[in-house]
């Protein structure tokens, strides 16, 4: 499916979302994470970047970094905001996919978050480095999520 999302006019991912869900999301990530409100705001900015990113790259298996991953999940659980979110940026519903052991090989999760940051500069959105790269882990050994949009589930 070709993404609705257009990127020429897509300035700010924040634009994508009215300031009252985004306010919603941003007191979820403080409160979940126990962290500041202005910390929590860089997490659902870029989080809202990396769908946007998800939107004009289908079938790319993107994904988020562990900071960025609490973002989404927070939208996630505002679920009817979150699915007319997907449906009006992307045209399809973005599934959250976690990597399983069990389940089939994905690609290693820092080549994921690379291709990450490297389709959300091409798209012209801001990446906050910090929130992209593990402050001093092995990217290998982060167990991270991926838009699974090959899937009905």
């Amino acid at each position: 499916m070709i993404p609705l999302l257009d990127r020429s006019a897509l300035t700010d991912p924040c634009d994508l979302v009215d300031v009252g869900l985004f306010d919603r999301l941003v007191e979820r990530v403080a409160r979940d994470s126990c962290t500041t409100t202005a910390y929590a705001e860089r997490i659902i900015r870029q989080t809202l970047g990396f769908l946007a990113a998800c939107a004009l790259n289908p079938d790319s298996g993107l994904s988020p970094s562990e900071e960025v991953d609490k973002g989404w999940h927070a939208f996630l659980l505002h679920t009817r905001e979150y699915a007319a979110f997907c449906e009006q940026v992307a045209g399809r519903f973005i599934h959250h996919r976690p990597d399983d052991p069990a389940g089939e090989a994905l690609r290693p999760a820092a080549e994921r978050v690379g291709a990450t940051v490297q389709a959300m500069r091409a798209a012209g959105l801001p990446v906050d480095v910090e929130l992209w790269i593990p402050d001093g882990r092995c990217g290998q050994c982060y167990s991270g999520c991926a838009d699974d949009s090959g899937s009905g589930g």
